[in-house]
């Protein structure tokens, strides 16, 4: 005979007693009765309840609009700019060695995939009101006044319009470094204005030093003396936001020096962001079941709009390639990019961002390398040099070779960022400190290439003999063997 429910937990759990049992069982009734009247209640509104149980492919589907309009976009508008760029004469001429291309080739691509990026953006705008053009998961209620967290904030898109700018001039006119990371860390306090990104070192700070100092706000209050009553009596110090905004600013110039550091080959930058944006997509949408919270869809259309934009002029990219991103699209993309990573960590996942940052190893790589390379040799920062992992890769695999194994090393690495995003957050910073490790180490060696290459020669190569041996003078050895053999 089969024991009942009753029998089992009076056996095993002798303390709790038969009142109890049928207590818990009269509740479970309960709930069982309350599901069965809320289904029918349901069919008779013309309610479907399994609605609210979407799967990540739903909500992929609904966000897909801003996709194919970025990319339509993008591929109309990237003929326009390269005819424009040919009448004015923004075109880059291979007067460098270091170039692929031998003929004139037409800048202002990156303008294309700007207006493919907004295009998308002011899409997803429209889909607020319209659930056919964008159908928002989770739609959330909005209390009167506040900002619609649906929209992608206006400072990305002003972030977003001061870099396509400031590399604009740069191609037409050509503009000195110095306004070019001013106009990077203008994009980059937009983000630190709109509260973009700041809490990325809340993963960070809270946990170590918060719990240090026994504050894990880290909110300090400065009582000012009385001889500054305009200021105010008391003003608060917020270490983490002023330490996410620092990270926000370091993460904008070297992502965006990155991207334009990798641009070397025809299709490349386009391709591996492109490759990035779809493991940062993957990453949003794990997110949105994982660990929700009010960026989830307006990272979800920056990463569709950015991945349509990069496929729409991808075509007219690769080699051999008719119009060039200039730094007009490689910085945008690289600061695209670094959004949505800065995004990831709006809850104050760290993890999501290294995750994320992960995605987008390769460009960080080759800085790296380029970085340590130089520093070592005793060069300077912006002197260029044709050691590149893309210049080494193609004087061994041609430049459609070396752009195919960096498109693979790209989708690797987004696999990994996406498997770490659904993991714990032990083994991703163990798994990061390994990468971050290995990037370092071989990074030297490959600074000091050169310098072990000669320390080997000089082992292997004896030194020069003696001039009494090139004249022919025998040595004191072979002189006392003569005087010992004529005797």
């Amino acid at each position: 005979m089969i024991p009942t429910l009753s029998e089992i937990e009076l056996r095993d759990a002798p303390t709790v007693g038969p009142e109890m049992i049928g207590e818990i069982e009269s509740i479970g009734e309960g709930l069982r009765a309350l599901a069965a009247r809320q289904e029918r209640l349901a069919d008779l509104a013309g309610i479907d309840t399994a609605a609210d149980a979407s799967t990540w492919l739903d909500v992929f589907n609904g966000y897909v609009g801003v996709l194919a309009i970025s990319f339509l976009i993008t591929l109309v508008a990237t003929p326009v700019m390269r005819h424009l760029a040919l009448a004015n004469g923004v075109i880059d001429h291979p007067s460098d060695p270091r170039k692929v291309h031998r003929m004139p080739i037409a800048y202002l691509g990156g303008a294309a995939v700007y207006l493919g990026i907004m295009g998308g953006i002011f899409f997803s705008y429209l889909g607020v009101h319209n659930p056919f053009l964008v159908e928002y998961h989770g739609v959330p209620e909005v209390a009167l006044g506040a900002p619609d967290p649906r929209f992608v904030p206006p400072w990305i898109l002003l972030g977003l319009t001061v870099i396509m700018v400031i590399g604009l001039i740069d191609d037409v006119t050509g503009i000195s470094p110095r306004v070019k990371v001013g106009g990077q860390l203008l994009a980059a306090a937009a983000l630190a204005y709109g509260d973009i990104g700041v809490k990325v070192a809340q993963g960070v700070l809270a946990p170590t030093l918060g719990q240090l100092l026994h504050n894990p706000e880290l909110l300090y209050t400065i009582n000012l003396p009385g001889e500054f009553p305009i200021v105010g009596s008391v003003i608060e110090l917020n270490i983490i936001y002023w330490t996410g905004t620092a990270v926000i600013a370091v993460f904008v110039l070297g992502a965006c020096n990155a991207s334009n550091l990798i641009d070397g080959l025809d299709g490349l930058l386009s391709g591996t962001t492109a490759i990035a944006s779809i493991g940062l997509l993957a990453i949003s949408l794990l997110v949105v079941f994982a660990d929700p919270g009010p960026r989830d869809a307006q990272r979800i259309v920056l990463c569709m709009a950015l991945l349509g934009g990069c496929l729409g002029f991808l075509p007219h990219n690769f080699n051999p390639a008719t119009i060039f991103l200039g730094d007009c699209g490689s910085l945008m993309l690289g600061y695209a990019t670094i959004v949505i990573i800065l995004m990831l960590g709006d809850q104050g996942r760290t993890d999501l961002v290294i995750a994320g940052l992960i995605v987008y190893a390769i460009p960080i790589i080759d800085t790296v390398l380029a970085i340590v390379r130089r520093k070592m040799a005793g060069k300077s920062m912006s002197e260029p040099d044709s050691d590149h992992l893309h210049h080494m890769l193609k004087r061994a695999f041609g430049v459609k070779g070396a752009v195919f194994v960096l498109y693979g090393m790209g989708a690797a690495f987004a696999v990994i960022g996406v498997l770490l995003a659904a993991s714990s957050v032990r083994f991703v910073y163990s798994l990061a400190l390994l990468v971050v490790s290995f990037i370092v180490v071989y990074s030297m060696k490959i600074a000091r290439r050169k310098a072990h290459e000669e320390q080997s020669l000089k082992r292997v190569i004896p030194s020069p003999a003696p001039a009494a041996k090139r004249a022919g003078e025998p040595s004191e050895v072979g002189t006392a063997a003569g005087a010992g053999s004529s005797s």
